[in-house]
């Protein structure tokens, strides 16, 4: 009897511990506009309220060199990862930092923003095109193509980010370079022009809403959250060669709360959190999210390809190739 009594306890407690509620943390590294990350980790916390989720927030660059630093001394503190530029993961995959993982999640997403040997998946789209000034340039006005941006009506007037210290920058610059139509000259005649550097995503678009430029290399998603909130900033999806840029997320190979990460990579991938990133201006990758009006098809089309493993495997030369026509 005693026997049985134990066992039926046992199963209880079993049950019981498959049942808990998660708890804990979770730590995301990432470099996206703190404001959506803010938005997540609301999200989140209210469907896992046992669970805090942390998260350390810089440009990419300061990103990636935390984590290799880490990474180096033997164990990145991240349970997630979530920069800008997709080849970055390429690298990261190479590393070992990795940890492969199967969302599923991933069943409402298009496989090719999806790693074929799991390490990583597409977790938000964004979009590098020419962001104005709307109280200084009408929409008639504005660039509409990254040719325009070397009209001498221009000179003087155009910023970007420095693609050191942003991963989608350097992935526009990377796009732009092995591009016959555009290459080394294009940035030549683009400093000649009077191009200026900004370091940091938001500095670039903060400076154009504050008149000190009139038109920029510029994100569609920083550029609306600037316009929800009232600044003069109008954006320009190009019709040909926009650069667009799935962004994903990796699971921390080894990281401390592996459960945890592995809830905030579904939440973030799932419908909700998707449609958490939509309502902060940011685009879905699923295929069952209202994108507000925004044709992603359409988008598809005006898209620039850009090579991957190309980019990961010359990272270091891009940015010396641009370093030596903007810095010297």
């Amino acid at each position: 009897m005693k026997r049985i009594i134990l066992a039926f306890i046992l199963v209880v407690m079993a049950v019981s511990f498959a049942f808990a509620e998660p708890s804990g943390k979770v730590m995301m590294y990432s470099s996206m506009q703190e404001d959506q990350l803010v938005a997540i980790k609301k999200g989140f916390e209210a469907k896992y309220p046992g669970v805090t989720m942390d998260y350390y927030f810089a440009g990419t660059g300061r990103v990636i060199t935390k984590i290799a630093t880490e990474h180096q001394a033997g164990q990145v503190a991240a349970d997630i990862i979530w920069v800008g530029d997709p080849s970055d993961y390429l690298s990261f995959k190479e590393e070992g930092i990795l940890e492969k993982y199967s969302s599923p999640e991933a069943a409402a997403i298009d496989a090719k923003f999806i790693d074929v040997d799991g390490f990583y998946t597409g977790a938000r789209m964004m979009n590098m095109g020419i962001g104005y000034n709307s109280a200084l340039v009408t929409p008639e006005e504005a660039p509409k193509s990254w040719n325009d941006l070397l009209d001498p009506k221009w000179e003087g007037q155009i910023v970007m980010t420095d693609p050191t210290s942003a991963g989608t920058t350097k992935y526009f610059v990377a796009a732009l370079l092995a591009s016959p139509e555009y290459g080394e000259e294009y940035f030549k005649k683009l400093k000649a022009n009077g191009c200026e550097l900004e370091s940091g995503t938001t500095a670039t678009h903060n400076q154009v809403a504050a008149s000190a430029y009139k038109v920029g290399v510029m994100l569609d998603y920083v550029s609306h959250n600037l316009m929800a909130q009232g600044s003069p900033i109008g954006f320009t999806y190009l019709p040909k060669d926009l650069i667009s840029i799935f962004s994903p997320i990796g699971l921390v190979k080894g990281c401390a709360n592996m459960e945890n990460g592995k809830l905030l990579y579904d939440f973030i991938l799932s419908k909700e959190g998707q449609e958490i990133l939509v309502a902060n201006n940011l685009l879905s990758v699923r295929n069952d999210v209202n994108q507000k009006g925004v044709n992603v098809e359409e988008i598809a089309k005006s898209a620039m390809t850009v090579d991957l493993e190309t980019l990961a495997k010359n990272s270091d030369k891009i940015l010396s190739t641009f370093d030596d026509i903007f810095k010297k």
